[in-house]
């Protein structure tokens, strides 16, 4: 595009408003997002396992969505890359559509394979909803780089909280439209997908990526700002960091039902149990991104690591107390938050302007497949050696990330004296 068709660049004043406008944007897509697979996730398994006649495969659905969201981030990614965010999470939105068309036709035709394909598709959905706390930093600055994204994990709260008291109308309304059993409420996802993606395209303006490429664009060519130096060790050390916290929460989160039914417990008692762990999971996220901001990324992470050893330890210790379990999946939730939130602000500004969306949409898509191995793996080791045992293994991936934290920090510092010297 040239330089008489390019809107003037926002002055400094112009840019902050744009940014704020693009939080909100984002936030009400992730309430929407939230409220899409909030109304319909729980009823997968139950699906699963009805189609295909045996409860073995009701893990089955959850898995595909988590390898659908796999396999959709580095396309997605690739897509901002070269249009920018708004064609990006519609197109991500527009596939789970597809995807629940998909799960319903199914569901009526109690067709497994294609209940399977569905649930992958559906994937995509979630893809585009990871991709948008990214989105959030497009346009930050390293000071609020933090907060900014964290702002968006937060909305999610809201969706995920309202989402599940959504399917008992969606049933009422899905009866009477003649709807499959246990698919009527995929007509709430239907609905705030397609909401979803009307916004993204019509409010979401500037698209904040490529005005971000722009202004870095007109800087480097007048000379006026040196462009962030690329830092790849601390950009794979970010990765790391996400995965495993991702890991290790997925691991211990899905074998928490499984252990309390064991144990006695009741569905009200683990449904309480793991509302509390998602409200861990992104209720104090701004707190955590206002700390990432003020006391350094990789400072962040390893107080993440740390509440994930006190929640571990905790569900290794009390693991015969519905109590203790409770506490530690809360800690769970609060561990994986401060870990994500600073390790994706990490990411973003140790990744030089034309490597970023590439490596954002690699580091999701590792995300969603060690989330995915971790829940098939746990179930191995919950049947092995316990709940405790289970725990004490994932302690492991911990150590790993806190022992190579160095890497964050000393390329943090190499890069800072490259640009104090530029």
């Amino acid at each position: 595009m040239s330089a008489l068709s390019s809107p003037p660049l926002p002055d400094a004043t112009r840019l902050r408003a744009v940014q704020r406008r693009t939080i909100w944007i984002l936030s009400l897509g992730q309430i929407l997002g939230g409220l899409a697979f909030g109304a319909t996730v729980s009823l997968g398994a139950v699906l699963a396992a009805d189609i295909s006649g045996d409860e073995a495969f009701s893990g089955w659905a959850t898995a595909s969505v988590t390898l659908g969201t796999a396999l959709t981030a580095v396309p997605l990614a690739a897509l901002a890359r070269r249009g920018g965010r708004r064609p990006s999470l519609a197109s991500g939105m527009l596939v789970a559509i597809v995807g629940v068309l998909l799960v319903v036709v199914a569901t009526g035709a109690r067709s497994f394979p294609l209940l399977i394909i569905g649930f992958v598709l559906v994937g995509a959905g979630q893809a585009a909803n990871l991709q948008s706390r990214f989105a959030a930093a497009d346009l930050a600055t390293d000071a609020s780089r933090g907060r900014d994204l964290s702002i968006v994990v937060w909305a999610t709260t809201i969706g995920a909280v309202l989402g599940p008291n959504l399917v008992g109308p969606g049933e009422v309304i899905g009866d009477a439209l003649g709807m499959p059993a246990l698919t009527g409420p995929y007509l709430f996802t239907i609905v705030t997908q397609a909401l979803g993606i009307v916004l993204y395209l019509t409010l979401l303006r500037p698209d904040p990526l490529l005005l971000a490429l722009r202004i870095t664009a007109h800087h480097s060519a007048a000379g006026t700002r040196v462009a962030h130096a690329d830092r790849p060790g601390a950009a794979r050390y970010a990765m790391l960091a996400i995965a495993g916290a991702h890991g290790v929460m997925v691991s211990v989160m899905a074998m928490t039902p499984v252990h309390l039914i064991h144990a006695g417990a009741t569905l009200e008692i683990i449904g309480l149990t793991i509302s509390l762990h998602i409200a861990g999971m992104y209720a104090l996220s701004p707190v955590f991104g206002i700390l990432a901001d003020r006391i350094g990324r990789v400072a962040t992470i390893l107080i993440g690591q740390a509440v994930l050893v006190a929640s571990l330890v905790t569900a290794a210790l009390g693991q015969h107390s519905t109590p203790a379990v409770t506490v530690a999946l809360i800690l769970l939730g609060l561990g994986w938050s401060a870990t994500t939130v600073s390790g994706a602000a990490l990411l973003t500004e140790a990744s030089a302007e034309d490597r970023r969306t590439r490596r954002q949409g690699r580091n999701d898509f590792l995300m969603s497949m060690v989330g995915a191995v971790g829940a098939v793996v746990a179930g191995l080791v919950l049947a092995g050696v316990g709940y405790g045992g289970l725990a004490l293994c994932a302690l492991v991936i911990v150590v790993v990330v806190v022992a190579l934290a160095p890497l964050g920090r000393v390329r943090a510092q190499a890069a800072g004296e490259q640009q104090s010297a530029s």
